[in-house]
């Protein structure tokens, strides 16, 4: 889990008190997009599916697994949700970290919340990578400009 990787023992335990474990049911829905983001998932057993709605149809963004993390983006304050996780398992274990007990843990331990933010930093410049892959791959299909300068 790359969010937690440069974290030592003696600071992931900081987080346990904090883990809430939720059983999910097939196809039951664990949040969707523009849903504000209130917390953190690490998948303990099972599989989430993570999809893009395109109008009346859904797009499969991939897959988090045992061990995975997402719902990510809640590290950024007041953001949204950007897609839709979606149980695909007849019984998915999260564990489930609410973003107050996170910034709570950031406020007594700067340094973790430094790793923490160095770590997504580089899974979002994974993320980007694999969109300037995927656009070299399919090009044309979409200007990449209307993505990436999107808020000037």
């Amino acid at each position: 889990m790359l969010l937690f990787s440069s974290l030592t023992d003696d600071e992931l335990m900081i987080f346990l008190p904090n883990l809430y474990l939720r059983n999910y049911s097939k196809d039951e829905i664990v949040f969707f997009r523009n849903d504000p983001s209130q917390a953190l998932y690490i998948v303990k057993s099972g599989q989430i599916r993570l999809d893009l709605d395109i109008g009346e149809r859904f797009e499969e963004l991939g897959k988090a697994r045992t061990g995975d993390f997402f719902g990510e983006n809640c590290l950024v304050q007041g953001s949204n949700r950007l897609y839709n996780a979606i149980c695909c398992d007849t019984i998915t274990e999260l564990y489930i970290l609410p973003l107050a007990n996170i910034l709570e843990i950031f406020e007594e331990y700067p340094h973790i919340k430094s790793k923490m933010y160095e770590m997504m930093a580089q899974h979002q410049q994974e993320h980007i990578q694999n969109l300037f892959n995927a656009y070299r791959e399919a090009f044309g299909i979409f200007e990449l400009s209307h993505a990436y300068f999107k808020n000037r």
